[in-house]
């Protein structure tokens, strides 16, 4: 970003436990910007009661799947409230090719631009036996791991002394291998679209957070 920029607006690709969020953060922090969830924009809108957030909720209680044209509208509706003169970080979106030109399109008619799109890339192997491993103290929610942080005292929390723990069920290997493979087989059209239009940067996300943080920094030319 140079001097002369106002804003920083910036997509984020990278598959669940690649540290999406985390990264997400301390852009947020460091920059000023304003993540940008869908999730969080649906419940938003839902929340607020606008014409988009009223034709989501009547979609999402009918049991369907909110359409390109409502997510769009909810994007075009945040991207005019005044917190993201920074800028922003797209998390989850878009999500397919044609949700990527529609946004090229909504930001071009608000006078706004895409500066960098950052793809978080992972080894597979390692994705699974990092995110498989967890687990989680039942009573505080201390974080651990199977290889990578274990209690100090087998079957006991180091912050709190409990005793019980638990993983999500999610957390299994076969299950995690399963929505990388979907992610990668969902997001392979995205990065060669902007691929193609020289948006692109990838980065190490298995690198230590330090690392993949100042890796961001360069992506944005803020290195």
């Amino acid at each position: 970003m140079s001097a002369t920029d106002t804003a920083t607006n910036v997509i984020l690709l990278g598959p669940p436990g690649a540290g999406k969020g985390t990264q997400a953060r301390i852009l947020m922090d460091k920059f000023g910007l304003v993540q940008l969830s869908t999730g969080d924009l649906l419940r938003g809108a839902v929340a607020a009661g606008t014409d988009a957030g009223k034709a989501a909720k009547a979609v999402m209680e009918a049991g369907g799947l909110v359409s390109d044209d409502i997510v769009i509208a909810i994007v075009n509706d945040r991207l005019d409230e005044p917190d993201v003169a920074s800028g922003v970080i797209f998390d989850g979106f878009p999500r397919t090719v044609a949700q990527a030109g529609a946004l090229d399109k909504l930001l071009t008619d608000k006078g706004m631009s895409l500066d960098v799109v950052i793809s978080m890339e992972v080894d597979d192997a390692a994705m699974v036996e990092r995110i498989s491993g967890r687990y989680t103290c039942a009573k505080c929610g201390e974080g651990y791991h199977d290889t990578h942080k274990k209690p100090a005292k087998e079957g006991v929390c180091d912050s709190c002394g409990g005793t019980e723990f638990k993983r999500r069920a999610d957390d299994n290997a076969e299950t995690v291998a399963e929505r990388l493979k979907a992610y990668h087989a969902e997001t392979a059209p995205l990065i060669a679209y902007y691929s193609d239009s020289g948006k692109l940067k990838a980065i190490d996300a298995m690198a230590d957070i330090n690392l993949v943080s100042q890796s961001m920094a360069d992506a944005l030319g803020n290195g």
